[in-house]
């Protein structure tokens, strides 16, 4: 059977047909939104490789937390700037530190009508930029870091995180965390892993968000962009830790590990649109060469279509708006 008994074009024709026939839709409740503080701002702090995204203060995250539950938004993810870094990354740990005070703010202002999420690592915290305590030789010393993250996770859900987002990719970090919350009593704090975080070309404007000290790269611990099946590894050994959630990240160059994951996982799973593919986009469509609005919307559909159950963007509350006019 061929044409013309075959036309697909008739599912086309209208709007109203291409919505009813939809085989994924957009929501602004799986949209999750990076946020930053800086410690020490005055006036939030416009991030220059990524126009429209700041670094906030106090106020203006809160006001931004807010207007997320207002257009329907799923979640926030905190990341933290300190004034002061050292080699351990020490100002992760203290209760009035610029994260930690960021979660007790924002959980004071939205309670629970937004899930806040929290980022558990130490690149923003330490001075040589790397994501855990570096050894005598400069390697990342893994186990001494799970030391840290451990007291980081406490440190957050004491402050009121609903979902802590351990992103350094240590051996193991997932089952530390999850044993660390239990034993401080913190049984429904749920952990979202970054189970397959790739050494992605696509980083560089989060390093200029988060003013990273990094010298060098992350290569001998987070993903060798080559690997395909050892995503796989990675996502079962943090279920088995007992991850709540898993996350691919990057999305855009990794929509096929994704989809591997979506396929396997007994979990929700989560996909960070990163800094590179955002500032590409708002890039091209600054030179008029690309219809900004399609593309954003394009670039998260297609996330979701390769299996992401929610969507990690700095488009999340402008997006969310546009859902809601249409």
């Amino acid at each position: 059977m061929s044409f013309p008994t075959h036309r697909p074009r008739r599912l086309r024709t209208t709007p109203a047909m291409r919505r009813l026939t939809a085989e994924h839709r957009l929501s602004a409740s799986e949209l999750i939104l990076p946020a930053f503080i800086r410690e020490g701002l005055a006036e939030p702090n416009p991030i220059a490789s990524m126009p429209g995204v700041q670094q906030h203060t106090t106020d203006t995250l809160k006001r931004a937390a807010a207007e997320a539950v207002q257009l329907g938004v799923g979640g926030i993810m905190l990341f933290g700037i300190p004034a002061v870094r050292d080699a351990a990354g020490t100002a992760s740990l203290d209760p009035d530190g610029v994260l930690n005070k960021a979660i007790r703010d924002v959980r004071a202002e939205v309670g629970d009508d937004l899930v806040i999420m929290s980022d558990v690592c130490l690149d923003e915290f330490t001075d040589h930029g790397h994501c855990g305590v570096l050894d005598a030789h400069g390697y990342v010393d893994n186990d001494a870091t799970l030391e840290i993250y451990g007291r980081m996770a406490v440190a957050q859900a004491d402050a009121g995180a609903h979902v802590l987002g351990p992103s350094g990719m240590m051996d193991g970090q997932v089952g530390v965390i999850r044993q660390a919350l239990e034993d401080a009593g913190h049984v429904n704090t749920a952990v979202v892993a970054y189970a397959a975080k790739y050494a992605s070309a696509f980083y560089g404007p989060f390093r200029e968000a988060v003013d990273s000290q990094l010298k060098g790269d992350r290569r001998t611990y987070q993903m060798d962009a080559a690997n395909r099946r050892e995503a796989i590894l990675e996502v079962e050994l943090d279920l088995a830790e007992g991850a709540d959630m898993v996350m691919v990240k990057p999305a855009m160059s990794y929509l096929d590990i994704l989809a591997d994951v979506a396929a396997m996982s007994p979990v929700p799973v989560a996909a960070y649109q990163i800094s590179g593919e955002y500032s590409m986009i708002e890039a091209a469509a600054a030179n008029g060469w690309i219809d900004r609005r399609a593309a954003i919307t394009e670039s998260v559909l297609g996330i979701k279509r390769a299996g992401a159950n929610m969507v990690l963007t700095y488009w999340a509350s402008e997006l969310a708006g546009w859902l809601k006019e249409s």
